[in-house]
């Protein structure tokens, strides 16, 4: 009879427990995108676990080019030397020793890359410490080869900086941020790139009014190129947080997309028409600095934000 009341409780309860107490566990190892985070925003076509493997297999690949071989301290070696001390230690010296351990073996295996939950369907984030030349270096050989080697990732972008998304958050944490590509004595040509997901109290406007002042504050020589610039500045609002990257070769990588990189410019030409629309839906302004603006660019303005405000409410598959 002792058994019979917990499997009679457990029957009790309501069909939802355990889907609820699922639906509560973050995703991504219990770990989400936060500010003050570096990584790799991917995004994918409608399977995020397939794009995180893929994600894996890909950066594992030219990771190992690039830096060599994850280093890994051997667990039985640590191991063999805690046993020969087992003798000399007490129980609660040998248990502290094990977890550190444990949890040392974890971060080395993390260290390189992690993926997180991004807070966007179709979004995939992975944390990792050096995503820029990594991401440029996938993409620069891959460009050149016209060798396809995913299927679900979509679009890869180096995120070298994270910030809560708030106006003041962001024009504080950018004036800094900026320095290495805009700040004299350096100074380039640049184009600034939007979007948001999951996020309704940001103003595309002012976001790019404001970001494109502290360029041109930085350097009076730094200016706007919206065909082919030296720079590209990346804003990807994800809830609340603001992912922040300075990319290079963004024209020449089709907008960093590991699908469109590899085509010939024929086939490119033939099967994307529809550049132009994407264009206008990921916005690029000048700065307030040059007041005069053309009528027409003010019609594709409103336009973009017709279409951005319509996407938000719908879903957060991307466009490509």
């Amino acid at each position: 009879m002792a058994t019979a009341e917990p499997v009679a409780a457990r029957k009790r309860r309501p069909k939802g427990h355990f889907a609820a107490a699922r639906a509560k566990r973050p995703r991504g190892s219990g770990r989400q995108l936060e500010a003050g985070m570096r990584g790799i925003l991917i995004t994918c076509n409608m399977n995020e676990r397939k794009c995180v493997g893929e994600a894996y297999s890909l950066l594992g690949e030219y990771g190992d080019l690039l830096y060599g071989p994850e280093q890994f301290s051997d667990p039985e070696e640590r191991l063999s030397g805690s046993e020969k001390e087992e003798d000399e230690d007490d129980v609660e010296a040998a248990l502290k020793k094990e977890v550190d351990q444990i949890r040392t073996s974890t971060e080395q295996k993390l260290r390189r890359f992690q993926s997180v939950e991004s807070g966007a369907n179709n979004v995939v984030f992975i944390r990792t410490r050096e995503p820029e030349n990594l991401v440029h270096h996938i993409l620069k050989d891959m460009h050149a080869t016209k060798k396809k080697k995913t299927r679900v990732i979509l679009r890869m972008l180096p995120i070298s900086g994270t910030c809560k998304a708030f106006m003041e958050d962001m024009k504080k944490y950018t004036e800094t941020f900026f320095e290495p590509w805009f700040k004299a004595p350096n100074k380039g040509t640049f184009q600034i790139v939007y979007k948001a997901r999951n996020n309704s109290h940001m103003s595309r406007e002012e976001v790019i009014k404001e970001l494109a002042g502290i360029v041109g504050s930085l350097n009076p020589e730094n200016k706007v190129d919206l065909n082919n610039p030296q720079y590209t500045i990346v804003v990807e609002i994800i809830k609340n947080v603001c992912c922040l990257s300075v990319v290079r070769d963004y024209v020449l990588f089709r907008k960093y997309n590991l699908q469109e990189v590899v085509k010939s410019n024929k086939e490119d030409a033939q099967q994307n028409p529809s550049t132009v629309t994407e264009e206008q839906n990921l916005t690029v302004v000048k700065p307030e600095t040059e007041e005069e603006k053309s009528s027409e660019e003010v019609k594709q303005e409103n336009k973009s934000e017709g279409e951005i405000q319509a996407e938000s409410k719908g879903n957060d598959t991307l466009t490509v």
